[in-house]
Formats: structure tokens, C-alpha cells, sequence
């Protein structure tokens, strides 16, 4: 359907085939020539069968193909007419109308005139000189630079200082789009807080009712989001079976490990920079006190664990600083203490892919934990001192491997000179 808008020049129509048969132009442009567009598609009914369309009386599908043939012919007797088509739609290609292949196999492509728009279309691509452009790499004055950051946007510095120059220095905030569905990120987020107020309420051994209550904090968890389909048919059967296995780990824990803190935030201030004091703040999960002494800090993960070589190369700094925290006793009302161990539960929906994956697994004792966090701390250390030069740019992704979709990449324009 085609409206419209008022003010157009008066010669100028814009007419659907059934519209067009009405009228008598001197220019007649045929939009629109591929297969599936002009003629459409003869598409199944999913209401009736062709032969319960027959005993009703009712046209079969390919008669809107021969009207489409009928508004083809009309259209293409105007004393000047010109056909076109989309090569591609949405990046796919398309094949011609049969009216096109039918014509050039009666006259030749070769025959068709070509008018100068076509060049006119063509020299769009093409350009007598370019210019590349370089990555940005804003310099802003050692005043502008954050001196506060969490572990995780720690993490982002690391992979993508643009994307932090964005958001802290220009102050740039991503908005969420309008009436958006759940996303990802959303799932992780009513997860996570449904087993706080779980734990919160229930600290000992899981009550007989258990599972009960955690799918009761669930409900109020995950709120009007119930309401969308996708969410009340896909997410919630897989938060039931994160349920279940949850309350496994937790009655398999018992006597083993207590929780000490739920969603418990820190700061630790980091001195001795050229900019001045840096504060690095974090919000853990859960951090378990240990029966043979020291804690466990618990990473709750819809998504996947880091990698040995990800931790390693400092780009999964997370966990290891959040380590780092606890032993200085960074964190609310949490005395210091020993890190004796980094769990990420994989809370995935599936049986078979709820998994808790340890650091003493991944790094299978080659650095110890300890040596990990020593270094997680001294590669922010180094990377904080490095950024407190007024020279150093906060370039788009220096590293291509960890390259990703990055909510700032349009402005950082990673297509111009990312190829």
C-alpha cells in the first residue's frame, strides 16, 4: 500500500497495479519487476486446501498471477515506459520478473536502449579519489579520564578503550530501543536475582519446599516480562530446570561451604598514579565461606565461562580483581580474608550444559590463584599508569582478535577503516 504524503508535485503518482489501470500517463515507471514482487508469490493458504478452495468456488492462487499479467501489459503500453528492479533486497540477491526474461528472450539484452540514468545510478559507486581514514585515537586531558571504574568495565578497557572513552569521557549512554523484547542480558539480570532473594531468604539447607520458593522468587523476578511470549515459553522452562539444578549444588554444599555475602558491593583505592587515586569498585555475585578456611567467590554466568588463555592474558579480569578485593577487604562488611578458590556457574536451562567450572580446573595449577590475582592487579596497575599519560590515544580495538560488537563501534566507525 502506497499513501501519498501531500505537497508532491501534481504530475507525479505513485499508484499500486490495481490503482494503475485507472489512469493514462506519458511516462509510466513498472517498480518493482522481480520474481516473488511482480508476479507474487502463490503462496499456500493456511486456512484452505486448493480443493476445499474449488468446492467453495473460489479462485485458485495462480489467478492473481495472470491479473498480475494483465497490469504488466497495461502498464507497459504507455507511450514511454521504464522498467526497473532491485538487483538485491536486503543484501540477497533476486531473480527478474518472468515478464523481463520473457521480453529479453523475445527482443536480447543486448537490444534494451540505456538511458542515462543508469549511469547517472552507476557513478554513485564510483568515486575519481579517496581518502582512507584513520582509526580515532581521542587524546582528552588527564582531568577527563575516569578515575572509577568496576572490574568489568576494567575488562572493556582492556579490549576496546574507545568504547570507555565514550561512555566517560563524553558521557554517551546507550538507549534501550522502545518496547523492546527481553533480551539476553535481561535473562542474566531476572536470574540473578531471583537466586539472591532465594539465598537472602533461605541461607541454611534447602527447606522441603524449596523449589517452591526459588520459583516463587522467580515469578516476582522476572515480573511483566511473563507476559511476552517468548520469555513465559522459552526462558521460564529454562530457569524451572536452573532451579532444579541450583538447589542440587546448594544441598551438596552443605556442611562445605556457607554464603557470607550476596550481591555484596567493594571499592579499593589504588594510589601511587600520576593522575592521583584510582578506585576500582565491583559487585559480587555471591562469596561463599569455606569449611577449610578462606572464600569462594561465585560467578553466576548465562553465558560462557572465560577461557585459560583469556585469563591469563588479563582479558577476563573480573574474577581475579574481585579476588584481589576481597583479600584487602574491599567489600562491605566482609572481613579480609584468603581467596582460596573462582567458581563460574554456568546456569545455561540444560541439564546438560549447567555446569560450575572452577579456576583450579581451568588453570589446572599453572599460575596458582594466587599468582593470578597478583597479576590482575598488576596489569591494572600498568594499564592505569599508561592511560595517565595525556598522550596516550583511547584507540577503537587495538587488539583484532578481541574485536567484537561493541555499542560504540558506529561512532568509532570500525567499518570506514576496520577491512
Amino acid at each position: 500500500m502506497v499513501r501519498p504524503a501531500y505537497g508532491r508535485h501534481p504530475r507525479l503518482t505513485i499508484l499500486g497495479p490495481l490503482e494503475a489501470r485507472l489512469h493514462h500517463a506519458d511516462v509510466m515507471i513498472l517498480g518493482g519487476l522481480n520474481e516473488g514482487s511482480w508476479p507474487p508469490a502463490a503462496t499456500a493458504d493456511p486456512w484452505m486446501s486448493r480443493p476445499m478452495k474449488q468446492r467453495f468456488g473460489l479462485p485458485p492462487p495462480e489467478r492473481r498471477i495472470g491479473l498480475s499479467a494483465h497490469d504488466f501489459v497495461q502498464g507497459a503500453a504507455a507511450p514511454v515506459v521504464y522498467l526497473t528492479r532491485s538487483e538485491k533486497v536486503d543484501g540477497s540477491p533476486t531473480l527478474p520478473s518472468r515478464w523481463l526474461l520473457r521480453l529479453d528472450a523475445l527482443v536480447g539484452h543486448d537490444a534494451w536502449p540505456r538511458p542515462p540514468h543508469l549511469a547517472w545510478h552507476e557513478s554513485l559507486d564510483h568515486m575519481a579519489a579517496t581518502t582512507p581514514l584513520a582509526p580515532p585515537a581521542p587524546t582528552p586531558p588527564l582531568r577527563a579520564r575516569p578515575r572509577r571504574l568496576s572490574v568489568t568495565q576494567i575488562e572493556n578497557w582492556l579490549r576496546d578503550p574507545y568504547a570507555l572513552y565514550a561512555r566517560h569521557v563524553l558521557r554517551l549512554k546507550v538507549l534501550d530501543p522502545l518496547d523492546a523484547d527481553a533480551g539476553a542480558a535481561d535473562r542474566g539480570t531476572f536470574i540473578h536475582e531471583a537466586l539472591h532473594h532465594y539465598l537472602e531468604a533461605n541461607p541454611g539447607p534447602p527447606p522441603a519446599d524449596a523449589l517452591e520458593r526459588l520459583l516463587a522468587h522467580g515469578r516476582r523476578a522476572f515480573g511483566d516480562a511473563m507476559e511476552k511470549p517468548m520469555v513465559r515459553s522459552f526462558w521460564w522452562p529454562r530457569f524451572e530446570q536452573i532451579a532444579l539444578w541450583f538447589l542440587e549444588r546448594q544441598r551438596e554444599r552443605q556442611g562445605v561451604a556457607v554464603p557470607a555475602a550476596l550481591e555484596r558491593t567493594g571499592h579499593l583505592e589504588l594510589a601511587g598514579f600520576p593522575g592521583g587515586p584510582f578506585t576500582l569498585s565491583a559487585k559480587a555475585d555471591r562469596i561463599d565461606r569455606l569449611a577449610g578456611g578462606g572464600y569462594e567467590i561465585i560467578d553466576y554466568k548465562t553465558g560462557s565461562e572465560p577461557s585459560r588463555d583469556r585469563l591469563l592474558a588479563g582479558y577476563a579480569a573480573q574474577m581475579p580483581l574481585e579476588a584481589v578485593m576481597a583479600e584487602a577487604g574491599a567489600f562491605d562488611d566482609l572481613p579480609a580474608g584468603a581467596v582460596a578458590e573462582l567458581a563460574w556457574w554456568k546456569l545455561k536451562g540444560d541439564a546438560r550444559y549447567n555446569d560450575i567450572r572452577t579456576a583450579a580446573a581451568i588453570l589446572k595449577g599453572d599460575p596458582s590463584l594466587a599468582d593470578l590475582a597478583a597479576d590482575a592487579e598488576a596489569g591494572l596497575r600498568r594499564l592505569i599508569a599508561a592511560f595517565d599519560d595525556p598522550r596516550v590515544p583511547y584507540v577503537s580495538h587495538p587488539n583484532p582478535l578481541e574485536t567484537g560488537f561493541g555499542e560504540y563501534d558506529h561512532l568509532a566507525r570500525i567499518k570506514e577503516w576496520g577491512e
